[in-house]
Formats: C-alpha cells, sequence, structure tokens
C-alpha cells in the first residue's frame, strides 16, 4: 500500500510539475509562443487579411441568421467573439470561427426560430467540446466516413439553396422541411414579386462573375519571363479585392438603391425586418423563454434542443479540424487538433453570452483570410473590431437590405458546396461509398440532419464491419503430390471473421476426399484477437483429426508469441511458405501417406534467416531421402 501511495504521489508532483511549465502554457495559450516575436510587417498582414475577412463576414452573418431562422442581428452577434477568443486559444494563422452555413441550418432545425434556444445550444455545443478537447476524444470524428461528410454537406447545400428561392421570388408563408419547401414555393409561383426576382438575379449573376474574376488563373497564357506592369499589377488587386469583397460590395449598393427608393416612398423590394442597434446583452444564457403565453423550462427546455447537444459539436468540430488541417498542410506548418477542441469550445461558451448562436469555422472566410496575406491568429481581432463597428453605427441602416439579396448571397455561397463531382469518382473506385453517399444525401434530404448522419455514419460502419466479418482471402493450390493449398489473407483477423476463418480453411482442405495439406499465408496478417485465435485453434484441431497436415507460414514474432500462449496442440510455424512447403512433401515421402499424423519440431524465426517472400514456390525441390534423389518441379 504504502508503495502505491509513493508511486501516485509521485506522478501527481509530475503532473504538477508538466502543467506549470512554460511549455504546456505555450501549448495551451498558443498567443504566449507567437507574440513575442510579433512585428509591424506582420501587423500590416494581419490588419490587410482582418478588415477584408469582416468586409466579408458582415452580410454573410446577416444572410446566414436568415438561414438560422433568427433576427439578422444574431448573425453578427456570433461573428466577432469567436474571433477574439480564437486569437488567444487558436493554434491554426487562417482559421476564422463564426456563422457558417451548415451550422446556421443545423441551428433552424434544433432551435426552431427562438433565439434562446439558440444561444442555450452555443452554449452547450461549447461544453460538450470543451470536455471533448479535455478528454482527447477528437478521434470520434474519424467514424464521420468522406461518403458521409460529403453527402450531407451536399444535401445541406441544396436545402439552404432552396429555402432562399422564397427570398428570390419574394413569396411568403413558405414552410421550412425540404419537400413542403419545394411544394409551397412552385405552389406559390404566381404571387412572385418580379422586382424581388429581377433584383435576385441580377444579384446572383453578378456575385458569379465577381467569384469567377477573383479566381481566374491570369497568368495561363502569359509568358512568364515577361514582367507585369504597373498597371496590369494594379488591375489585379482592384480584381481580387473586389471579388473578395463582393458580398459586402453588393449589399452595400443594393442598400443604397433601396434606401433611395424608399426615401421617394416607392417600395418594389421586399425589406428585411428592423435589426435594433446596438450591442448584444451580456449575461448568461437563459434556459426557459414564452410561448404560447406559457412558459418553456427546465426538462422541456432541453427536450427540445434534442440530439442538437451532441450532434451540433460534432459537425462543428468537424468543420473546423477539417479546414484547420487543409490550411496548414497548405501554408506549411501544424495545428494542435486537441487545442483546436477546445478553442472551439471556449469560443462557444464566451460567446452564448454575448447573444452567439453556435459558430464554427468558415471555409471561404478561411479562404480569404489566407490568400489575403495574415500572418498569425491576430488578424481575427480587426475583424471582431470591424464587426462591433458595425453594431453600433450601421445596425439601423440594415432595415434597407432586399431580402432578395440575401438570399443571392446564401446561393452563391453554397454553390460550390454540393459536390457532385465526387459521384462519378466514387463509382469508379468503389461502388460502396457511393451507396453511403447517396442514402447519407436521400436521408438528410427527407427525414432531417440528424437522422440522415446517424444512417450514414450506420450504413458506413455495417460496410467496415462486413470486410472484417468476410477479409480477402487468395486461395492457391501448388500442383505437386500430393496438391498443397495455400491461404493466404490480406489483412489483419478480427474477431467479426471467426467463423469465415473457420468455414474458409474447411474448405480449402477438407471439402472432399482425398483431403489437401493446407499453409496458412500470415504475411499480411498483424492482428489477431481472442476469438480468432480460438476459432484457428479449432481449425488446426480439425486437421489434426482427419490426419492432414495444417501449417502456419510467415507469421511476425508478435503474432506467433500469441499463438504459443494459447498451446495449441499440433500447432506448426514456419518462416516461409517454402519451408512448409517442403517439411509437408519430406513427411509424406518419408511416411508414404498424407494422411498420416506428422509430428515436427516448431521452427522459430528468431533463429532463421531466410527470405518471407510469401510468393516464393518451391523450384527444383531435392529430396532428402537417398532413395527419391532427382530433380522435381513444383
Amino acid at each position: 500500500m504504502a508503495v502505491v501511495l509513493k508511486k501516485c504521489k509521485r506522478n501527481g508532483v509530475k503532473l504538477v510539475q508538466e502543467t506549470c511549465s512554460v511549455r504546456f502554457l505555450k501549448k495551451r495559450l498558443p498567443i504566449v509562443a507567437w507574440l513575442p516575436r510579433y512585428n509591424l510587417e506582420k501587423f500590416q498582414g494581419d490588419l490587410i487579411a482582418g478588415l477584408t475577412v469582416g468586409l466579408t463576414v458582415i452580410p454573410q452573418g446577416l444572410a446566414y441568421a436568415a438561414v438560422a431562422e433568427l433576427p439578422l442581428q444574431y448573425g453578427l452577434y456570433s461573428a466577432f467573439m469567436g474571433c477574439f477568443i480564437y486569437c488567444l486559444f487558436g493554434t491554426s494563422k487562417d482559421v476564422t470561427l463564426g456563422p457558417t452555413a451548415i451550422i446556421s441550418l443545423m441551428t433552424a432545425e434544433y432551435a426552431k426560430g427562438e433565439p434562446t434556444l439558440a444561444i442555450a445550444l452555443c452554449l452547450c455545443a461549447g461544453l460538450v467540446q470543451f470536455a471533448m478537447g479535455v478528454l482527447q476524444l477528437g478521434f470520434l470524428v474519424n467514424f464521420m466516413a468522406f461518403p458521409v461528410i460529403s453527402g450531407y454537406m451536399s444535401a445541406a447545400a441544396l436545402i439552404i439553396g432552396c429555402g432562399q428561392l422564397k427570398l428570390i421570388f419574394g413569396l411568403k408563408n413558405v414552410r421550412r422541411s425540404f419537400i413542403w419547401n419545394i411544394y409551397d414555393t412552385f405552389r406559390k409561383l404566381p404571387e412572385t414579386n418580379h422586382w424581388d426576382l429581377t433584383l435576385g438575379i441580377i444579384s446572383f449573376v453578378i456575385l458569379l462573375i465577381m467569384k469567377w474574376l477573383k479566381d481566374r488563373n491570369w497568368d495561363k497564357d502569359r509568358d512568364p519571363f515577361t514582367p507585369l506592369t504597373t498597371r496590369q499589377r494594379v488591375g489585379r488587386k482592384a480584381v481580387w479585392l473586389i471579388g473578395t469583397g463582393r458580398n459586402a460590395l453588393i449589399v452595400i449598393v443594393t442598400t443604397i438603391l433601396a434606401g433611395i427608393l424608399f426615401s421617394n416612398n416607392i417600395k418594389p423590394f421586399t425589406m428585411t425586418k428592423d435589426v435594433p442597434p446596438g450591442f448584444p446583452k451580456v449575461g448568461p444564457p437563459s434556459f426557459s423563454y414564452q410561448h404560447n403565453n406559457q412558459t418553456v423550462e427546465g426538462e422541456e427546455f432541453l427536450s427540445n434542443l434534442g440530439a442538437g447537444i451532441a450532434v451540433l459539436p460534432l459537425i462543428a468540430i468537424l468543420e473546423t479540424i477539417a479546414y484547420g488541417k487543409a490550411f496548414a498542410s497548405r501554408n506549411k506548418y501544424r495545428i494542435d487538433a486537441t487545442q483546436e477542441l477546445l478553442a472551439l469550445g471556449i469560443a462557444n461558451i464566451v460567446s452564448s453570452f454575448f447573444g452567439s448562436y453556435p459558430m464554427s469555422c468558415s471555409c471561404s472566410r478561411t479562404a480569404i483570410n489566407s490568400t489575403s496575406g495574415v500572418r498569425t491568429p491576430l488578424g481575427g481581432i480587426f475583424a471582431g473590431l470591424l464587426v462591433i463597428l458595425a453594431l453600433a453605427f450601421i445596425m439601423p441602416y440594415f432595415r434597407y437590405i432586399p431580402s432578395a439579396v440575401l438570399g443571392a448571397v446564401i446561393i452563391a455561397s453554397v454553390i460550390n458546396m454540393f459536390e457532385y463531382q465526387v459521384i462519378p469518382k466514387q463509382w469508379r473506385i468503389h461502388k460502396p461509398d457511393l451507396l453511403v453517399w447517396m442514402v447519407c444525401f436521400l436521408c438528410v434530404l427527407f427525414l432531417g440532419i440528424q437522422f440522415g448522419i446517424l444512417v450514414g455514419v450506420g450504413l458506413g460502419l455495417v460496410i467496415e464491419l462486413y470486410g472484417l466479418a468476410k477479409p480477402g482471402t487468395k486461395v492457391d493450390t501448388i500442383d505437386c503430390c500430393p496438391k498443397i493449398v495455400v491461404v493466404k489473407f490480406d489483412k489483419g483477423l478480427s474477431f467479426p471473421a471467426s467463423d469465415f476463418i473457420v468455414t474458409t480453411i474447411h474448405d480449402a482442405g477438407l471439402d472432399e476426399p482425398p483431403y489437401k495439406p493446407v499453409i496458412l499465408d500470415f504475411a499480411h496478417v498483424s492482428h489477431l484477437d481472442f476469438s480468432v485465435i480460438r476459432s484457428l485453434a479449432l481449425s488446426v484441431e480439425e486437421y489434426a483429426t482427419n490426419n492432414t497436415p495444417l501449417y502456419f507460414a510467415c507469421v511476425n514474432r508478435d503474432l506467433e508469441a500469441k499463438l504459443k500462449k494459447a498451446s495449441i496442440k499440433n500447432l506448426q510455424c514456419f518462416p516461409t511458405v517454402q519451408l512448409a512447403t517442403e517439411a509437408i512433401l519430406g513427411a509424406t515421402r518419408e511416411d508414404g501417406d498424407v494422411h498420416q499424423p506428422i509430428l515436427m519440431t516448431e521452427v522459430s524465426l528468431d533463429h532463421l534467416d531466410v527470405s518471407s517472400d510469401t510468393g516464393e514456390v518451391l523450384q527444383n525441390h531435392t529430396s532428402h531421402s537417398d532413395r527419391d534423389n532427382h530433380e522435381t518441379t513444383v
């Protein structure tokens, strides 16, 4: 007991020392590592990138709040505090936190247009993410395979895009669910506001043109040895700047146009609702709200959030880590996935005190941040400050923003999220993945987000488990006397494959008389669990009962040790298939009957230095018996 207490005390002292070290502080508060090296050059890059991202997030925040079915100001409430928190705790210079299309759609699904529920969901999501970071459970997102993620995001893009058609057409009282949304939109087409439709289409086309100009490779047909003129450099910079700030530009221009018309009592467009000016009320989230003159609180309040408390944090983690790793790889640095979980969790927790709904990493704004020349996470500070200025001074003018323009901004933002190009690739490469993609896509559309994700993950796991239950095997026959069967497994063997292994080994040599010796080639097997070893023992016993050899070849040292510990009677292991074949042929010639018991001294890998090439077959085999001293070709 004293030894145990002494060991616990020593480990506790070591943990305290590590926690209080400068290294731990730099790991958990990354700003401490890079801030001492901050200089004017980095400040310039961060300032330009931060202002550019800020001009992008303001119109996007308003548009995504509409997707979340919340008042527009909540989009801006969600757009600044995450930038400040991530600057302290984040490990990526490119990542920007804030409202995103996917998380906004999920917020609409679970908060049902109630701001109190959305803010409480933000707090719950942050607590879940922080706990996962502390417990290092980020690996759970790995169970969402690419087909599930792609199918879900494609369905979400379609749902979001179709949900904005009511704004483009100027329709009212359109239901939210995908099927009813499509039905109501087509049913109410005669009620279309043609001014909204015209403005929405023009805005959408202009946004696409601006994006094309920004992304176009202007150096494709240019002589690389010819330097750019000053006019060309200025022109390219202007095109990039206009293309990057296209959302803000189109919103500003159309807002000015609508404001001028409105001041002259001309109201052709459907406007957004009035947005209250000023900073959000700071305080802990409320866990009660009024609905139909009744107070909803406690268990009923949490039940309204439903599966969103678990599903939404996982999707946000997936977005943040995936985009963070992608841009870190592109810009040649590394991020700490656990620290990213902690940063995202803290950002959501703190933001919920400022009226925010759940946030995540935005792919489009992160790309803009990267291409704008950001140098450190401090760039997010300038983006957040710009949002605060918008809240303080220009909120009253948001009432002049035409709804059709916000719809066009959203559709243009999510149009590239529909990953149609992966469909033919999955068909050519691995058709089961396409099945998972289609099932997840359709289930998200027709059953809802959480059911679609669960069904997609479940189907992916079933397909993976089926592969474990029926591992790839290759059965070859060495044409000699007697015929020898070589069974080759192509992966580690786990308990789902137990019955399959017994059946395969039985059918290889004992399917019908005359029975054939079998060699199990374990060259590609790196894992065996207890259930599999038990199945192998049953097979060895079955072959011994039928006086037929069953030998193991190319077993690595760890697996050989496991097999020995299982005390399998009549176990025979050989370093190569060739040596196992020689043993069978030699014993056959000595006994004259392959069905006689063959008892041999086990050959250890530790004492033989021979090739483990499993494709090696016995060529020009020479018998060790003087009686059969002639060349035999196998």
